[in-house]
């Protein structure tokens, strides 16, 4: 632009705070997400200079809840392209499809969604693509990724949502979602010309409908740098916030971490994903891998799920209950009577399932009880924290998956946690890209967790806290990313030989030194002709 059309005073003043408040002008979450993607097409280095400075303002904004919200709405707030279309119609041709992305040679991590379980939302298709741009903005801004090596992918394979098929507006193609071989075809070719065009690069999968997601994990983990955050990213986070709630649960009742039991309402992709995830909280209180898994109960819209169902789908066999052969359980308030659990976890998306019935069964069994509503958003939350403060009289354990504020009750300010995925991946994703893991280990995610779980610094821990506090993201990251390099190196999964002669303190030094920051923001000095 010509240093002309600038008001002429215009390098005297803040165009931080100018832009900052402009989004706080805003009224509504849809419209403050569109200022800042604006902002971001306009300039990208003062919208992350921004971001970095009001994290706790804008990540609520730029990802859960408001970005459900712009997924929604995409096809009608579309402005720009932004991310990277691989169409059904690209089959074939898909190789090409990928090195057309700008800068492909400097692809260190995508973040790939197909639309078809965007948070708890429902088939989206097309209109997916704004999930894999926030979780990449929360790479950068989590774990200083450098944002020209991030490829946002939305794979167009059609949608089975009447409505956006019959949305004249709607971006995406036209069709029913392919079935079967004609979905593991182009996922084939998918993974494989993104090996040949981005050789270095770590495929975060995001938001596939739950068998898909459990398929494909499982189809190219052991042959590419792949993850999928809903299953493991989730998993790892809750293990870690479990981890400190537990801690605090049996200092109130004196019983043994080994002796904690588990109901989680919701056995999607997420619910199963975690439930697997905190296998290891009680392997390493001692449990073996069956002891571990006996601890652990699922419910989903039929009820308690046992192995004697008809028809029980194949992701939910492995937490099916096998020691009760009763009438169906399908009341929550019978089934937690039943189970007497010390915590209670939902990811079932029905908002206000924790009722205060529920609420208060939990809390005649356990004086200080774990109950995590993590489904997203706030509207498909489970329990909203006033009302588990005002139920259980203060004494919950409480993390939610979507952002609450703090309360105050009879002279006490109560904190809740959140069991925000950013905590886990950007380190996940920052550990792998230096130590360049040919592939992300179960062993890499728990070190994650456990990671995070010892992130808490002393303060917290006074406070009660099951999570840090968000503004210190990058530490925690970089805290997250040691281990898991360190963990890729013990498995023998890095090809980074370097990292391996590194001391501890200089490896979590060049953690951080391998961390992008914005450019400096300067005062620019135009010359009017």
């Amino acid at each position: 632009m010509s240093s002309t059309r600038f008001p002429p005073h215009f390098a005297q003043t803040d165009h931080r705070q100018r832009s900052l408040n402009q989004m706080r002008s805003k009224q509504l979450g849809l419209e403050k997400y569109i200022y800042l993607n604006g902002l971001k097409g306009r300039d990208s280095d003062l919208f992350y200079d921004i971001l970095l400075e009001n994290m706790q303002e804008m990540i609520p904004i730029l990802y859960t809840p408001t970005v459900g919200e712009a997924c929604v709405n995409y096809s009608h707030i579309w402005r720009r392209p932004e991310g990277l279309y691989v169409s059904i119609e690209d089959k074939g041709r898909i190789r090409d499809v990928l090195a057309s992305w700008p800068n492909f040679n400097d692809g260190r991590i995508a973040v790939v969604t197909d639309g078809s379980r965007i948070l708890g939302l429902g088939d989206l298709g097309a209109n997916g693509l704004p999930i894999s741009l926030g979780k990449l903005d929360l790479y950068i801004a989590g774990a200083g990724i450098k944002p020209s090596s991030t490829v946002p992918i939305c794979l167009d394979l059609g949608t089975n949502t009447q409505r956006y098929l019959d949305d004249p507006l709607y971006i995406g193609v036209r069709r029913p979602r392919p079935l079967g071989p004609e979905m593991d075809e182009f996922m084939d070719e998918f993974m494989e010309a993104m090996k040949e065009v981005f050789p270095t690069l770590l495929v975060q999968f995001e938001d596939f409908s739950t068998d898909n997601a459990f398929k494909y994990l499982e189809r190219y983990r052991h042959q590419y740098r792949v993850f999928n955050d809903d299953i493991q990213g989730t998993g790892s986070v809750i293990l870690s916030g479990f981890t400190n709630a537990a801690r605090l649960s049996s200092a109130a009742s004196g019983l043994p971490p080994s002796d904690h039991k588990i109901l989680f309402l919701g056995a999607g992709s997420a619910g199963i994903g975690v439930a697997k995830q905190l296998l290891s909280f009680f392997t390493l209180s001692g449990l073996s891998p069956e002891e571990a898994r006996s601890r652990i109960y699922t419910v989903d819209s039929k009820g308690l799920i046992t192995a004697n169902r008809k028809g029980l789908q194949e992701h939910k066999k492995f937490f099916a209950r096998t020691d009760y052969d009763g009438p169906a359980l399908t009341d929550l308030v019978d089934i937690i009577n039943h189970v007497k659990p010390t915590a209670l976890l939902g990811l079932s998306t029905i908002r206000n399932a924790f009722t205060e019935k529920v609420v208060k069964t939990m809390c005649a069994l356990n004086p200080r009880p774990i109950i995590f509503p993590l489904s997203n958003p706030v509207t498909l939350c489970e329990l909203d924290y006033q009302n588990a403060i005002e139920w259980s009289n203060g004494q919950v354990i409480f993390a939610s998956g979507s952002p609450y504020e703090a309360l105050s009750r009879d002279g006490v300010v109560y904190e809740p946690g959140q069991g925000n995925n950013m905590y886990i991946f950007p380190g996940i994703g920052l550990g792998s890209i230096l130590s360049r893991t040919r592939h992300v280990s179960d062993a890499m995610v728990e070190q994650a967790a456990i990671a995070l779980a010892n992130s808490l610094t002393e303060e917290e821990k006074t406070a009660e806290l099951v999570y840090p506090r968000l503004g210190r993201i990058r530490d925690i990251s970089a805290q997250v990313a040691f281990a898991v390099i360190r963990q890729a190196q013990k498995e023998k999964l890095d090809d980074n030989a370097y990292l391996r002669t590194l001391p501890d303190s200089d490896l979590l030094g060049l953690i951080h030194d391998k961390m992008w920051q914005p450019p400096a923001l300067q005062l620019r000095s135009f010359t009017r002709l």
